[in-house]
């Protein structure tokens, strides 16, 4: 189970149901809404994406974090569908492929996931890491 949360205007963040309870105090502060606009495209889109039919994006997003983690997050939005880069791959478009380490904590705090695809990115290796 996924939790969905949203300003007027954008998603703000995806929540795996097991990481739900860190967010508590957050969450108090939180009107539910199941007929939000946002919430309502996110969730469509989010269950396209599962069934197969979706490849692509477009509800809006608004992700907070420093300008390190938006740099990373907005090169994980370019990994095309189907294919995978690695932590490193991702730090060498930044410019220094030693930050490795770096993309890897920063793809941990992906506010959005699936929507921002962490889940493309693997060791240099091959390897799955993270999730």
């Amino acid at each position: 189970m996924l939790t969905l949360i949203a300003t007027n205007y954008a998603l703000k963040w995806i929540l795996f149901e097991k990481y739900v309870s860190s967010y508590a105090p957050v969450l108090r502060s939180v009107e539910t809404n199941p007929g939000h606009e946002i919430l309502c495209l996110a969730e469509n889109q989010i269950r396209e994406y599962f069934s197969g039919i979706r490849k692509a994006f477009d509800v809006p997003i608004a992700i907070e974090g420093t300008l390190f983690q938006k740099s990373v997050w907005e090169l994980l939005l370019k990994i095309p569908y189907g294919q995978t880069v690695s932590y490193g791959e991702i730090a060498g478009r930044l410019g220094d492929r030693k930050k490795a380490r770096p993309v890897g904590g920063a793809v941990g705090l992906n506010p959005a996931p699936i929507i921002i695809p962490c889940h493309r990115v693997i060791g240099q290796d091959g390897s799955l890491t993270g999730f």
